[in-house]
């Protein structure tokens, strides 16, 4: 088992800054893939950004490439998801997720969720 605490959410204004953290406990937290998603009010949960196991690689949906930067610490077991330029249309709860297979942008490829960090971006 892998337990997941999100945390640093908030309410920001449009075009400000948030660092959202995800520490982890149990499980050796450098075997895992890690990854953020994000699920708006009457949407589908949906990908944000991925990072390998150790660090080595990144990937992000096509709407947050180059505001978003998802880095890990696995000395510290925690995970970060530094958010940038954000827009009313990122308010959302954020979802930190640990994996070791699938397609890294399905949730279907992450076996430990946390309980999520709320987000509000107002304009």
């Amino acid at each position: 088992q892998v337990q997941l605490v999100e945390s640093g959410g908030g309410l920001v204004q449009a075009g400000g800054s948030l660092r959202l953290s995800c520490a982890a406990s149990g499980r050796t937290f450098s075997n895992y893939r890690m990854a953020w998603f994000r699920q708006a009010t009457g949407k589908e949960r949906e990908f944000q950004a991925t990072i390998s196991s150790s660090g080595g690689s990144t990937y992000y949906a096509g709407s947050v490439k180059g505001r978003f930067i998802i880095s890990r610490d696995n000395a510290k077991n925690t995970v970060y998801l530094q958010m940038n330029s954000l827009t009313p249309e990122d308010t959302a709860v954020y979802y930190c997720a640990a994996g070791s297979s699938g397609y890294y942008w399905r949730a279907s490829a992450y076996e430990y969720w946390g309980q999520g960090t709320q987000v509000t971006v107002s304009s």
